[in-house]
């Protein structure tokens, strides 16, 4: 399947609103004149919606109709879990190559919302000998939902626990976090370091997520 632009308004999908009811969502959605189907994908935190020139993956994409649309006055759908999550609302169209999907600029035919923070358990601890210069240091950040890389960071003081990303040296992540507990590899720092861990971006990640030590 392909994308063709859509250069007309009756074959641009309008006023995506969504409602929720616990685990359940909602969604609604003017219906272009020309448009009879859709297709619907669905995106939770730390996925990328499906680009202009992307390939779809037919895979993600759900097919549903505006008979369907309306014996169920909308579309339903369960959400397991906490974050955000992104709805794309493609119409689809016959032509004499086959069926395509519409592709829109606008961005009229995606809602973005949040379920909810997802929690973000985080254990430091740190172990030294008498009379050694150094101190092993292993972090564990347990989730509920897999959070990319360049969400967190761990920064590290002399002499005291850094107060913020900036209040001592930050160092990045190198993989992404898995849902469920992760034991991250032994660091060694200075008799004398403490070390924290932060978002990278308190605005824009703390929207999504919550650290709670544990």
């Amino acid at each position: 399947m392909r994308f063709i632009d859509a250069d007309i308004s009756s074959l641009l999908i309008r006023g995506v609103t969504h409602q929720l009811d616990g685990d359940r969502c909602t969604l609604r959605w003017r219906w272009p004149e020309d448009i009879s189907a859709v297709y619907i994908e669905r995106n939770i935190a730390g996925e990328k919606p499906m680009s202009d020139i992307q390939r779809p993956n037919m895979s993600k994409l759900k097919l549903y109709t505006r008979n369907e649309y309306k014996a169920s006055n909308g579309y339903h759908d369960r959400i397991d879990g906490v974050g955000k999550v992104v709805y794309t609302i493609y119409g689809s169209t016959d032509t004499e190559d086959g069926p395509v999907l519409i592709r829109q600029h606008d961005g009229q035919n995606r809602k973005e919302f949040s379920t909810g923070k997802a929690k973000v358990w985080f254990s430091i601890r740190q172990k030294s000998g008498w009379l050694q210069k150094y101190k092993s240091v292993q972090i564990k950040v347990t989730t509920e939902i897999p959070i990319p890389k360049e969400a967190l960071c761990y920064v590290k003081k002399e002499g005291g626990y850094p107060a913020n990303k900036d209040d001592g040296t930050m160092y990045p992540f190198v993989t992404d976090f898995e849902a469920g507990r992760n034991v991250l590899p032994i660091i060694e720092v200075g008799k004398n370091d403490y070390v924290r861990l932060f978002f990278t971006d308190g605005k824009r990640y703390g929207q999504l997520y919550e650290l709670v030590p544990e």
